[in-house]
Formats: C-alpha cells, structure tokens, sequence
C-alpha cells in the first residue's frame, strides 16, 4: 500500500498526534460511551484479524492476523472491564436500616 516508510511514518506520527488531541478534549461523562464504541471496533478488527490469519499456508499476513487477533482480544476484554468497572461507581450504594429507630 505504502512504498515509502518515510510516508508511513509520518502518517502514524500525525494520527497519534490528532489521537491524542481528541481524546484530550473529550468530558468524562462521555467516556463510557466511547469505550463501548471503541470496543465493537475492536470486535470489528478481530473479525478482519481472522481473516487475515485463516490462509493455509503461515505467511507473513498469518502471522500478523494472529498478532492483531490477540491484541485486539487483550483490547476488548480490557475496555469492558474498565467500562464495568466505571458503570459500577455510578451505581447506588445500599442504604442499611439505622439502629435504634
């Protein structure tokens, strides 16, 4: 796709760089919302990630597909732990019954 890994690079710095810009600006009430988002793309990139891995032969895409497929598997469970856990502080603490009344 890209010849020049000078070209390539550069591409990754600046999307890291607009990465990091977005997620900077984003309130914390919107977090969870974006963690699931961020998980079916994820989801999505697994499926691509099977794809890639499931030729007959080990080449060099079989290798990366696997790769990709435990990546982005560590990327899913991990952003649904931490969305459980996120969604867990805004659930209400049971009230206990006040002794002596």
């Amino acid at each position: 796709m890209l010849e020049d890994p000078a070209v390539a690079l550069t591409i990754l710095v600046l999307s890291l760089f607009v990465g990091v810009e977005v997620i900077s600006k984003v309130p914390p009430l919107l977090h969870t919302p974006l963690m699931s988002g961020s998980n079916a793309i994820s989801g999505i990139t697994i499926v691509g990630a099977i794809v890639a891995a499931g030729s007959a032969e080990i080449t060099n895409s079989t290798v990366f597909g696997f790769i990709a497929i435990v990546f982005a598997t560590i990327n899913v469970v991990g952003g649904f732990l931490v969305t459980n856990r996120m969604l867990a502080m805004f659930k209400k603490k049971p009230t206990t019954p006040r002794e002596g009344s």
